[in-house]
């Protein structure tokens, strides 16, 4: 692929997965107090039923992430893309009427098994790019969500002021509109001779984690994955809850701070690893990245007023180095034709954190906040991914200096 088509098809792919995390963000502001109302409980309660609706949502994801990975190899990215965005966007309009908690569990098994943009978005960049771009490229995906995250929230909350049920239509039409702009303009990126055959035996779970054995860097970063992708639910499982409980934030304030999380993203993602991955090296980006991780999940559990919040989140977004030096390190162990399966292994295992992370951290902020508890700290979910950063730093560090 010529250099013009590379950069038009990472644009295309940039404008898919930015419409796909704003349409995910316009409800995040939204979610606590809805399930308050279904569950006739305070936010306390709320946090809990929500961590449980992340793990169904996510185990659903672990199931079937390597089948969507296995057939975006075989019959290319662009059919499966589609097919995910699709299913996205009649799902929010289902979530959207809900008349029960039960309800909002059958969206979220749906959305788990359709949630296939990230992990083919991921293999279509790998398909393109050159590997002394690819931890570059891999950055437009965490722009992508840094942007949609900036926006979408922010919309969100105000939506919610005016109709609880007009974030998820507005989602929901945003993922559709996305699937017909894909249609249109996405290209396939995985050439015929690249493709291989669909094998069930490697689109399962255990089936394609095995398959990381081939590759003994992959493999080695493994426990280190684990860890960090625990300690983000640190704060994806509880922030809205933390900040509504502890500040008092309504889903305007909430949308507001999501927003600014998804401009300090955007910015790291989107420029400041273009300078610092080849400045410093993957190897030191991922090393500094993870312990900006940790000092700043430790500030966010000490905060207590709402602007250090926003402060706190620049430490803690400079992080984001780490994802696309973990990302371009990984990719560069596998070959082309299995570069949808190597995604489809990482999202299986963002999908196994995604299980219990938010289970551990929404039990652990239930726990600490609810009515006679005699330990009430807001913060505890902050401290236990503060560790898990730093045991993530560890084992990086073990496998990286033994293999690289």
């Amino acid at each position: 692929m010529g250099d013009k088509k590379r950069t038009a098809a990472l644009g295309f792919i940039f404008v898919t997965l930015f419409l796909d995390v704003m349409g995910l963000g316009i409800i995040i502001p939204v979610f606590p107090k809805l399930i308050s109302r279904l569950i006739h409980g305070d936010l306390s309660a709320a946090s809990l039923w929500g961590s449980c609706l992340v793990a169904a949502f996510a185990a659903m994801q672990f199931l079937f992430s390597p089948i969507m990975g296995g057939l975006s190899d075989r019959y290319g990215r662009r059919p499966v893309l589609l097919l995910s965005l699709l299913g996205f966007g009649l799902d929010y309009f289902v979530m959207a009427f809900a008349p029960t908690i039960w309800w909002l569990f059958g969206t979220r098994v749906v959305a788990g098994i359709m949630g296939a943009s990230f992990t083919t978005g991921t293999a279509y960049i790998a398909d393109i790019s050159t590997p002394e771009k690819r931890a570059q490229n891999f950055g437009i995906v965490g722009m992508a969500f840094g942007m949609g995250f900036m926006f979408g929230p922010a919309i969100g909350g105000v939506l919610a002021k005016v109709d609880s049920h007009l974030p998820f239509i507005v989602a929901g039409c945003l993922s559709l509109l996305n699937a017909l702009y894909g249609y249109f303009i996405l290209p396939e990126s995985l050439p015929v001779e690249n493709r291989r055959k669909f094998d069930w035996k490697r689109a399962n779970p255990i089936g394609s984690l095995k398959q990381l054995a081939k590759y003994p860097v992959v493999l080695g970063m493994v426990a280190s994955i684990l860890c960090i992708y625990m300690a983000a639910h640190a704060v994806q499982s509880t922030w809205t809850y933390f900040t509504m409980l502890r500040f008092k934030w309504d889903e305007a304030i909430v949308g507001y701070s999501l927003a600014f999380v998804g401009l300090l993203v955007g910015g790291v993602s989107g420029g400041l690893i273009r300078i610092v991955i080849p400045k410093i090296g993957q190897k030191n980006s991922v090393y500094v990245g993870l312990l900006l991780y940790t000092i700043g999940l430790i500030l966010f559990s000490l905060a207590n007023e709402s602007w250090m919040m926003f402060v706190f989140l620049i430490p803690y977004a400079l992080g984001g180095v780490a994802g696309p030096a973990l990302q371009g390190i990984m990719s560069g162990q596998v070959p082309a034709n299995a570069q949808g399966e190597l995604q489809g292994a990482l999202t299986g295992l963002v999908s196994l954190t995604s299980f219990f992370g938010p289970l551990l951290m929404g039990g652990l902020f239930n726990y600490f906040t609810k009515a006679g508890n005699p330990i009430y700290f807001p913060g505890a979910p902050f401290i236990m991914g503060a560790i898990l950063c730093f045991a993530s730093l560890l084992f990086a560090m073990r496998t990286l200096k033994k293999h690289l």
